[in-house]
């Protein structure tokens, strides 16, 4: 499951594992030291802030790679790929480029996804669910950065042709609050 920040990705993952019986993998965004530094400084902290999301990443994949041979599914809240969307949209050109060779030797060993679920949400929607959800370390985004993370998105998933891909708009569905809507999804 992919999409920016607020639009619902864990707990979409959440939901599908309870109904599927599935095991999940969630980003551990709030184990990330550098996060909270990264939203009030982004070009000081945002190097190390993604190298530390990059391994972070990266280890869990190759626990996934290892997974029990009786798990049917997995579901996750992330695609390994998409580290590369904060990368470029917050990382100088010297930073990128060393995380372009830290990226290109990891990649080669992860496992593809059999299917990539990609939740769009128009900026104001993004806005008003992390407002509710209340983190202290988000409160600082701005929408003009919220704003240009939606359009990077757009613009990966755009060309993205991986795997199989599966859009959905969430702009007028809540498949949290409303059982409906998770079921027709």
């Amino acid at each position: 499951i992919e999409g920016p920040i607020g639009v619902g990705k864990t707990s979409l993952v959440n939901l599908l594992a309870k109904r599927f019986s599935a095991k999940k993998i969630l980003e551990a965004a709030d184990e990330n030291p550098f996060l909270p530094q990264f939203y009030d400084d982004k070009k000081r902290h945002a190097f190390q802030t993604q190298l530390f999301f990059l391994l972070s990443r990266f280890r869990q994949q190759q626990e996934l790679a290892q997974q029990d041979l009786f798990q049917q599914f997995i579901v996750a809240d992330y695609l390994f790929d998409r580290d590369r969307i904060f990368a470029y949209l917050n990382l100088d050109d010297n930073e990128l480029a060393l995380y372009e060779q830290i990226y290109g030797l990891l990649k080669t060993r992860i496992t593809v996804p059999d299917v990539v679920i990609y939740l769009q949400a128009s900026t104001d929607v993004l806005v008003e669910r992390i407002a509710r959800r209340n983190r202290a370390y988000e409160k600082q985004l701005s929408r003009q950065y919220l704003e240009e993370l939606n359009q990077a998105y757009n613009y990966f998933f755009f060309h993205y042709s991986a795997t199989p891909l599966l859009v959905i708009n969430t702009n007028v569905i809540d498949f949290v609050q409303n059982p409906v809507d998770l079921d027709d999804l």
